[in-house]
């Protein structure tokens, strides 16, 4: 055993737990699980599930670690992140790669070997879109990044969804549309709340480049840009009256609070409200297109 893997062993798993995000990577596996059932109409094949859902949250992990090796001299001066185990010198710089790049070639080889080639490789692209073109370039260059590197975010569906099919349709991507639009007012509402922190760090986040007022007009927007989006599902008959009926609803919250977000001026007052909303949004979302889909498989079977 070298001296590296003796390091490597040496450091708590929690610590390498925190390095993966994983609150965050549990959104992307649920919401690629929502993919992967949506995109069957019978028995879920349980070997691709299984290993697509694996591959996918080892993906994610790694991107997260990534991140975190990246924005480590950031994180210092970040109330949000000094915390995180590279900012605390709980372990080396060398090691969180090492992990990081560890989980992104293992979660490759799991997707090529067990699932299908389409979905190793949208994997991969979403794994560089965000660890390396968002994460290093974007993040640091223009206040639209989050929006441009949003498109790694909102693949997991897709992901999902070509691991159980082999193929992306026009329902997958609209799943990828819904989570697109909502990345930026999610995040938005979190960067009004840490402008000083983004602005001492020098990222060129959109509250500290247009400034507070301005970035709540385009949470506005987005939001109800949004609600659009989560219409169509509907529109286009991949959903029914369940789904429509809790988008409208889910929907109608988001706006309100997008509303009273505006409504407080240069303050960041409601901002964390509005991005502590935003997640309940998209899960419980997502929870509405599962609950719709098998309730119409349900009545197609049974009383048609």
């Amino acid at each position: 055993m070298n001296e590296l893997t003796l390091y490597l062993t040496a450091i708590p798993f929690r610590k390498y737990y925190e390095l993966c995000k994983p609150k965050v990577v549990y959104l992307i596996i649920f919401t690629a699980i929502v993919g992967m059932l949506l995109s069957t109409h019978g028995t879920v094949q349980l070997d691709l599930f299984f290993f697509g859902t694996v591959g996918i949250g080892l993906a994610a992990a790694s991107g997260a670690a990534i991140n975190h090796w990246v924005d480590q001299r950031i994180d210092v001066v970040m109330e949000r992140t000094h915390n995180r185990p590279l900012p605390q010198g709980e372990m080396s710089s060398i090691s969180a790669l090492v992990f990081a790049l560890s989980l992104g070639a293992i979660s490759m080889l799991i997707l090529v070997t067990q699932v299908n080639m389409l979905t190793a490789l949208l994997t991969l692209m979403s794994l560089i879109g965000y660890a390396v073109i968002y994460t290093m370039f974007l993040k640091r260059t223009t206040p639209q990044n989050i929006v441009l590197g949003g498109a790694a975010g909102a693949a997991p569906p897709v992901l999902g969804w070509a691991a159980m099919t082999g193929e992306v349709n026009t329902e997958a991507l609209l799943l990828f549309l819904i989570i697109f639009i909502w990345t930026p007012p999610h995040f938005w509402a979190l960067a009004i709340k840490r402008k000083d922190e983004y602005a001492r760090a020098g990222l060129p986040m959109l509250p500290v480049t247009h400034g507070v007022i301005f970035t709540k007009i385009h949470i506005l927007l987005y939001t109800l840009m949004l609600f659009a989006v989560t219409l169509m599902p509907f529109v286009i008959h991949m959903t029914g009256l369940i789904y429509l009926s809790g988008a409208i609803a889910l929907g109608a919250g988001f706006i309100y609070h997008a509303v009273k977000l505006y409504r407080t001026g240069n303050s960041d007052e409601h901002a964390m409200k509005t991005f502590s909303y935003s997640i309940f949004y998209l899960s419980v979302l997502f929870v509405f297109l599962l609950v719709d889909h098998y309730a119409r498989i349900f009545l197609r079977e049974y009383f048609v």
